[in-house]
């Protein structure tokens, strides 16, 4: 299993996504790989296997690449949700492109993705050369304001943000508290 940062235990310096991120969240960023390799295999043992293979660096664990800071603008965005919670039967779901923004928030980074029924919000934290670490919450429906991240354990979130390719990043969503085992949302430029 590659190593993560989120391995290490240094000191939680104030500002820094360890001392932000909840016990629950803190677990899903260690267990990163273990809950990508299940979702695969649920993935393929549910049929899709020719799907994941379509989608090939997006899905593959250890593709990400050094320099993984992802610039302020406007991005297409899609989620690809891998797995089943419970005995669902589907197993893979890739969704068509939406629009999300990523802005500079004084020292640290936002992401918002604008469209879509299920829009994740949060902030950017530095990690190691290869990732960076994602903290936000899920916003829902027609609801217009996030809830406070730490405030509602369902919809807390916590992820990787990884580039794959030129202008290519993807955020990847361990252990989702909804449907899936793993979401992955690929972002490109708007303007790409």
């Amino acid at each position: 299993m590659p190593p993560s940062a989120a391995d290490a235990a240094p000191a939680e310096a104030a500002g820094t996504w360890r001392a932000t991120a909840t016990d629950q969240d803190k677990a899903r960023i260690r267990g990163w790989y273990s809950s990508w390799t299940a979702a695969l295999a649920d993935a393929r043992a549910k049929g899709y296997g020719a799907d994941v293979e379509r989608e090939g660096v997006l899905l593959q664990p250890t593709a990400a690449l050094p320099n993984p800071h992802l610039p302020a603008g406007e991005y297409r965005c899609r989620t690809i949700k891998l797995g089943t919670q419970g005995r669902g039967a589907i197993g893979f779901i890739a969704y068509d492109w939406f629009r999300c923004r990523v802005s500079d928030e004084q020292e640290l980074a936002s992401l918002t993705k604008l469209t879509g029924s299920q829009r994740p919000v949060g902030l950017i934290f530095p990690d190691n050369l290869k990732r960076q670490i994602f903290l936000g919450t899920l916003v829902l429906g027609d609801e217009k304001i996030p809830v406070n991240y730490g405030s509602d354990r369902m919809r807390d979130m916590a992820g990787l943000i990884e580039r794959i390719a030129d202008n290519r990043w993807r955020l990847v969503l361990p252990a989702p508290a909804y449907e899936s085992l793993l979401d992955v949302i690929e972002l490109v430029p708007a303007n790409g």
